[in-house]
C-alpha cells in the first residue's frame, strides 16, 4: 500500500479515464452513504407505490434475479479490469521491468485479500476467515486476470468462455442432495422456493462451492465451525467473477485502443446490449441468474449492465465534455481505497453527531436519509481534503 502526496513528482490526475473515475466514485458514494438511506427510509411508507419500488431496488435479491443494488459488486470488479491496462501502460512508461510489474500485481492480490479479512474481523473476538467480500474476492482473482492483459481479443475472449463453462461444468456434475436431505442443517428455511430440476444445482447451500467452503473455511482458527453462509455467498465466487473483470479488461483496452471515442462509446452500448441478451438466454436454459453464488449466467448478465454504466458516462463525460458534475465523483472514485476502508470504520460519526446536537437529530421518517447522508458527506469532506492535498492511497 503506498500513499501519493503533494511532493510526489507524479501528477496522479494525469492521463486519467475521467469516466471511470467518475462511475467508481458514484458506485462507491452509494454504497458509503449505504444509498443514503432510501432503503430504510421506504421501509417507514409501506404501501406506498414509489417507496416500494425504492425498497425494491435497494435491497439484495434472496436469489434468483437483480436489482439495482446487486449490480454494485460487479460493478467494482469490471472496473478493476478496466483500469488494468491503463495500470499496466503506466507502469510500463515509468520504465518497470515485466519482473517488477508481476511483483505488484502479486503483492497487490495478497494485500486486498489480507485486508478484506481485516474488514470483516472487526467487532469480532478473533480474526474472522472469510473470502466473499468484494476486495478479497478482487484479490483472489487478480493475479489469474493479469495472465489474460494484453493478449490477443480472442485468447481474452476464450478465457473468459473457458473460466465461465468449465465453472459451470462442476456445478452441473456434482450430486444434488437426497430426497430426504435435512435442508434446516445448511440454514435453509422450510419456506424457501427450491429451485426445481437441472437448476436444482444451483441452489441454496447445496451446491458445489457451498461444500467446498464447509471443508476450506474449517481449515483456519474460528470461533464456531463454519456450517453454512447465511446469505448463500462462497468462496469459489473469485472464479466466475475472474469473467466479469475480464470483461473489465477488454472495455479498458478498448478504451486505450485507437478508435474514435464515438466508436467506442457504440462499442460498449453494443457489448452491453449483447451481455444482457446472452446473459437472460443463459438464465433461461443453462442455468439461474443468480448473483450471490455468481453463476456464469450472472456473470454475463452483469456485464451488461456495467458495460452500458460505463459508456453513459463515457458518453457525458468523454464525448460531451460535461465534467464539472462529476467531479464529487471524480474525488471518491480517486481515493476508492480509503472511501470503502472508512465506510467500515468512521461510523462513530453519527454518534458523536447525537452526542452534540441530540439524541433525537435522526429521528422521524426521513431520518435515516439525514443519518446516512450526514456521514457521507462527513467522508467526502476528508476525502475532499486528501484531494487537494494530493494524498491517494494505492495498493
Amino acid at each position: 500500500m503506498s500513499i501519493a502526496n503533494p511532493k510526489s513528482s507524479t501528477d496522479p490526475t494525469l492521463k486519467r479515464l475521467v469516466s471511470l473515475d467518475a462511475y467508481r466514485g458514484f458506485i462507491m458514494f452509494i454504497l458509503v452513504a449505504e444509498a443514503f438511506g432510501l432503503g430504510e427510509t421506504a421501509d417507514r411508507f409501506e404501501g406506498s407505490p414509489f417507496w416500494d419500488v425504492i425498497n425494491h431496488q435497494l435491497g439484495h435479491i434472496p436469489w434468483v434475479g437483480c436489482v439495482f443494488w446487486d449490480l454494485i459488486q460487479p460493478s467494482f470488479m469490471f472496473m478493476v479490469g478496466v483500469a488494468m491496462p491503463y495500470s499496466y501502460a503506466s507502469r510500463r512508461q515509468r520504465g518497470d521491468t515485466p519482473g517488477q510489474i508481476w511483483f505488484h500485481v502479486i503483492k497487490r492480490a495478497v494485500i486486498l485479500i489480507l485486508l478484506g479479512i481485516f474488514l470483516r474481523s472487526n467487532h469480532r473476538s478473533q480474526t474472522y476467515f472469510t473470502f466473499e467480500d468484494v476486495i478479497t474476492q478482487i484479490g483472489l482473482g487478480y493475479v489469474f486476470v493479469y495472465l489474460v492483459l494484453g493478449k490477443r481479443f480472442w485468447v481474452q475472449f476464450g478465457s473468459l468462455v473457458a473460466i465461465l463453462f468449465f465453472y459451470w461444468l462442476a456445478f452441473a456434475l456434482f450430486p444434488l442432495p437426497g430426497p430426504n436431505f435435512d435442508y434446516s442443517s445448511v440454514g435453509v428455511g422450510q419456506d424457501w422456493n427450491h429451485l426445481t430440476g437441472f437448476f436444482a444445482h444451483w441452489d441454496k447451500n447445496t451446491n458445489l462451492a457451498h461444500y467446498f467452503d464447509v471443508w476450506f473455511l474449517n481449515l483456519f482458527p474460528r470461533e464456531h465451525p463454519f456450517e453454512y453462509n447465511g446469505g448463500g455467498y462462497l468462496t469459489l465466487n473469485f472464479i466466475p467473477s475472474m469473467g466479469t473483470m475480464i470483461f473489465g479488461v477488454l472495455a479498458g483496452e478498448l478504451l486505450r485502443g485507437p478508435k474514435t471515442s464515438r466508436e467506442k462509446f457504440v462499442r460498449l452500448v453494443m457489448w452491453g446490449g449483447g451481455c444482457l441478451l446472452v446473459g437472460l438466454l443463459l438464465g433461461h436454459t443453462v442455468c439461474p441468474i443468480v448473483k450471490r453464488i455468481w453463476t456464469p449466467s450472472w456473470a454475463v448478465y452483469a456485464a451488461g449492465w456495467t458495460f452500458l454504466m460505463l459508456a453513459v458516462f463515457y458518453w457525458i463525460i468523454d464525448l460531451q465534455g460535461f465534467r464539472k458534475w462529476a467531479f464529487p465523483f471524480v474525488v471518491v472514485g480517486m481515493n476508492s481505497i480509503f472511501f470503502y476502508c472508512s465506510s467500515l470504520i468512521f461510523h462513530w460519526w453519527v454518534e458523536t453527531v447525537k452526542t452534540h446536537v441530540g439524541q433525537g437529530v435522526f429521528d422521524g421518517p426521513f431520518g435515516p436519509m439525514w443519518e446516512e447522508t450526514s456521514f457521507a458527506l462527513f467522508i467526502w469532506a476528508i476525502g475532499y481534503w486528501m484531494y487537494k492535498k494530493r494524498i491517494f492511497i494505492r495498493i
